[in-house]
């Protein structure tokens, strides 16, 4: 590093005939040089051209749209059959420039411009039409705007061609997995395809609905799922409930393409039809489950019984076992003879079975009297408790009573003495007031 900055600072002594002057473009060109090679950027891919060829297109066809509406609105004052006849604005235009008034309509030959079913409706509609009489100036200012519809439509189309070989030769494999307007439309929004490239994929899936993004999240809704991707064929293929998840997929391999088409080497678009392929397997395999699920079982497979003789038929469907046949039934030698003896053993069986039952109902009610002595006990001793209690109530209500008559008969004996003292008061003041009279007298 210190020996070229060395060779780099005398640079000028070293070479003869070079001026100070011619360093600084020469220092120019190798750093532009070098940034092609780091970026691995070519020259051929400027982006630039498809960013204003789909500006243009956009405007191409809001423009035609606005001319094909005006010939048939101005046309229709005279021939207004016409505009339900036929439906495309390049045809239209096209018959209104041949035919000019709707009288000649029955002397020309229209094979070249519409099929033959439609040429008949035209013939006989124009025989039998309600619109106002022209005058040729008036047609003749129809013609001029049906020819700049069709000189629009043909730049158009021309256009097109040069945009669709502009992408292809830019990003291949944005082309291959999109199409060419959907991807010209994302360098448009992104600005550049380097800085296409610098989005993940969740980015390039909702790019173009920037608007819809920031409303959901102000007000707490869903996100939007898709932007401009939505008019790539591939989510169009799917179903309404899938478009979600293709889209998805569709995003990620689109940021992996655009970024091998930025910063990559190779020139074709082999990456990009392999991931299509990929996402058209997911696509059918998205609708297969479907499919096998709304066919078999909950799991996409019908299941498969295997059948058993011995399940009964019905909606009570269990399974039992077989009866077996019981030889035993068949032998009737040797009955009257065992019968007196199987009686015998019978009677003590039954007996037996007598006793022990006689015992159990013993059992039961021991235990039955039990429980009613201990039920009883503590019964008895509940209620002498709750007794307890009432007469601990009864004796503390009489002792607060005997308290409030003892706080009465303290109050009444109170303002008895202060009466007393009032009176006595009372003739003591009478007597010195005789006395002052007296005095006075």
């Amino acid at each position: 590093m210190e020996l070229m900055r060395g060779v780099r600072s005398q640079l000028t002594e070293l070479i003869s005939g070079l001026a100070v002057q011619d360093i600084q473009p020469m220092s120019l060109g190798l750093s532009h040089s070098l940034s092609r090679y780091k970026l691995k950027f070519s020259a051929d891919k400027v982006d630039t051209m498809i960013i204003q060829a789909i500006g243009l297109l956009d405007d191409l066809d809001k423009e035609l749209n606005t001319y094909a509406m005006r010939v048939r609105e101005w046309y229709g004052w005279h021939f207004p059959e016409l505009t339900k006849i036929i439906q495309d604005n390049i045809l239209y235009a096209k018959a209104v420039k041949f035919m000019g008034n709707r009288t000649n309509a029955a002397k020309l030959d229209f094979s070249e411009i519409l099929p033959e079913e439609v040429e008949a409706g035209l013939k006989e509609a124009a025989m039998i039409s309600m619109g106002t009489e022209v005058s040729d100036l008036d047609l003749l200012n129809i013609k001029e705007l049906c020819n700049q519809v069709l000189s629009l439509a043909e730049y158009r189309a021309q256009l097109y061609d040069y945009l669709k070989s502009r992408m292809n030769t830019v990003a291949p494999n944005l082309t291959a997995l999109v199409g060419e307007l959907v991807g010209a439309r994302l360098i448009a929004h992104g600005g550049s395809l380097l800085n296409l490239a610098k989005q993940p994929g969740s980015t390039v899936q909702i790019l173009g609905a920037e608007k819809a993004l920031f409303r959901a999240l102000k007000t707490k809704h869903a996100t939007p799922k898709y932007g401009l991707i939505y008019h790539a064929s591939l989510v169009g293929q799917a179903a309404p409930k899938h478009k979600g998840k293709i889209s998805r997929s569709l995003a990620a391999k689109t940021a992996l393409a655009i970024r091998c088409d930025a910063l990559g080497d190779d020139q074709d678009n082999s990456m990009g039809l392999e991931n299509r392929a990929k996402l058209e397997a997911r696509l059918r395999n998205l609708e297969g489950k479907e499919l096998s699920r709304a066919a078999g079982s909950a799991k996409g497979k019908p299941k498969l019984e295997v059948y058993d003789k011995d399940r009964k038929k019905g909606p009570g469907a269990m399974i039992t076992a077989a009866k077996t046949y019981n030889p035993a039934a068949d032998s009737v030698l040797g009955l009257t003879e065992n019968a007196a003896d199987g009686n015998e053993v019978e009677k003590a069986s039954q007996e037996i079975v007598v006793s022990e039952e006689k015992k159990e109902k013993k059992k039961k009610n021991s235990k039955k009297a039990d429980d009613k002595d201990a039920n009883g006990d503590a019964k008895a001793e509940n209620e002498d408790s709750v007794k307890k209690d009432k007469k601990k109530k009864k004796q503390e209500a009489e002792a607060d009573e005997e308290n409030i008559d003892a706080g009465k008969k303290k109050k009444k004996k109170r303002k008895h003495s202060e009466d007393n003292e009032e009176e006595s008061e009372t003739p003591s003041k009478k007597e010195k007031k005789k006395k002052k009279r007296k005095n006075k007298d």
